[in-house]
Formats: structure tokens, sequence, C-alpha cells
């Protein structure tokens, strides 16, 4: 190559240098400006949430969520500046989206029930809950799946899709709980007597709430017994204990009475 032509090819690229400079220059003016107006958003954005005492997962998903947003934002208009059609990379980022979005439809259905859970808080992070077949105590509310430990200590994870749609029954958001027991005694016994021994047992449990009443009735007169409704209430952190406490203590209390007790059931 002749001394000419690098000398054409210098002043051409100086050339192109000076006539796109300003872009350049504006463009990464953008990035850079855009960069920290968007720190500055986000933790705005995360403070007002904060102090609304919005759940702590929403305000994360939600401040990531809009970060990335102006983040892809900030990038096209960088782009725009540089003089690069922006058409074609809307185009190929919807079409991406579409690919996706169709690849992650069961993602997608758990990352809506988590989204509803999150909003409408049917339950929240150290409540007991049975749903989906398990009942155990929730230890992380995650935006696919919820995190919850069961009383025999092992962890599952319940898909929020399934976990939203289904039925959920939560025990601690009461505060109290009653135990529905049921207990049958022969026809021969002395019924009065057999629900004041019962009802004895329960005042005499300090676990054992006096407001509501714990009630005692006849709930049934089967074939071979009466069966007797014993319904004691319990602060949710008592609740496992009075209900076994309930069982040994009545049995107890009947047999000193000479009251013969009948094969029964338990209702949970």
């Amino acid at each position: 190559m002749s001394p000419e032509q690098l000398s054409s090819y210098a002043n051409a690229i100086i050339n192109i240098l000076v006539d796109y400079s300003p872009k350049l220059i504006s463009a990464f003016i953008v990035l850079f400006v855009g960069l920290y107006a968007i720190r500055l958003i986000n933790r705005s954005i995360r403070k007002i949430m904060v102090k609304r005492n919005l759940d702590p997962t929403l305000t994360k998903f939600l401040a990531d969520i809009l970060l990335w947003a102006l983040r892809i934002l900030l990038f096209v208009t960088f782009i725009s500046n540089l003089g690069i059609p922006t058409t074609s990379f809307v185009t190929i980022l919807g079409a991406m989206g579409l690919a996706i979005g169709l690849s992650l439809q069961g993602s997608l259905s758990n990352f809506a029930g988590g989204m509803l859970i999150i909003v409408f808080k049917p339950f929240k992070v150290g409540d007991t809950i049975e749903a989906q077949g398990v009942v155990a105590t929730v230890l992380e509310i995650q935006i696919f799946v919820t995190k919850m430990l069961t009383g025999n200590n092992q962890t599952v994870f319940v898909p929020n899709g399934a976990l939203s749609n289904g039925t959920i029954i939560n025990y601690s958001m009461q505060g109290e709980r009653r135990a529905d027991l049921t207990f049958s005694v022969s026809y021969d016994s002395d019924i009065k007597k057999a629900k004041e021994v019962l009802l004895d047992v329960l005042h005499k449990n300090p676990k054992v709430l006096e407001n509501p009443a714990p009630e005692v009735f006849v709930k049934n007169l089967s074939a071979s017994s009466v069966d007797f409704a014993v319904r004691p209430w319990a602060k949710n952190a008592n609740y496992g204990s009075v209900f076994s406490e309930t069982l040994e203590n009545c049995k107890a209390a009947l047999d000193e009475a000479g009251i013969a007790v009948q094969p029964y059931t338990i209702q949970k």
C-alpha cells in the first residue's frame, strides 16, 4: 500500500471520527446520566414502598422489574443516539419475549400465582397452613414457589400457581384455634356426670382459653354409645399440647369417675 493510500485512509477515518464524535459523546453522556438517574429512581421507589409497609418480597420484585425496564429503555436510547436503527432491535426483543413466554407457560403461571399471594396475602411468613395436601409452616414466599417446613422437619416447595388456585386453610390468621374431639361413653353411664367431668378437665387446664368458653355437649346417639363433642379453645402456639392433654386428661378423669369409655373417633 502506497503512502498516498495510507494518507487517504487516515484522512477518511479522521473525517468519520470528527463527524461521528458529537453523536458518540452525546450517547455516552446519556448513558452515564441515565445510569445515575436509574439508581436514584430505584432507590427512591424502594424507600417509598418500605414507608408504605409493602411486603418485602413484593418490594424487591417490583424494584427489580423497574430497574431492568429502565435499563432496557436506556440501552435503546443509547444505541439510537449512536445512529443505529432501533426498529429491528425492538422487533428482535419482542420476538424473544414471545418465545420465552411460550416456553415458560408453567413458570409464568407460578409467577402470576406468586404475585397474587404477595398482593392479597392469604398467608404470610410464619403462618401454619394446609394446602395441596401439606400442613406446614411458611418459611419463605418466593416468586415461583412457596417454601414451607412440616412438623417432622421436612422442607416442602409448593408451586405458587397451584397454591393460589387451590383451597388454603390458614391456621394462624385468627390467633386462636379450637380442638374438636369426640368422646364416647356407654349408655349405662350418667350423661350429666360425664359432661361435668369433661368440662372440669377443660377448666382445670390453664392452656385452655376461657373466652371463647370451652364446650361439651352430646353430639350423637350412636348404636352402642353416647358421643360427646369436646371443644376447647387454645392459642395457636398451645394447640398441639391442648389437643393431646385433653385426650389424656379426659380419659383419666372418666376412668376415675367410673364412666366406661367406648371406642371413639377424633376429628381434627
